[in-house]
């Protein structure tokens, strides 16, 4: 088994690559599981 974490701020397109990495390992015959979490960010918050 492998993971991956991406991290990043609120619209950042953080939970998008995500999401494009396991459909591509999906397509790809892989058993695959994504759990995306959110904090209390909000899209271009200040850090």
């Amino acid at each position: 088994m492998k993971g991956i974490r991406f991290h990043g701020r609120g619209g950042e397109g953080v939970v998008i690559a995500a999401e494009l990495l396991v459909d591509a390992a999906f397509k790809e015959g892989k058993w695959v599981q994504s759990f995306p979490f959110f904090g209390g960010e909000r899209r271009g918050a200040p850090v």
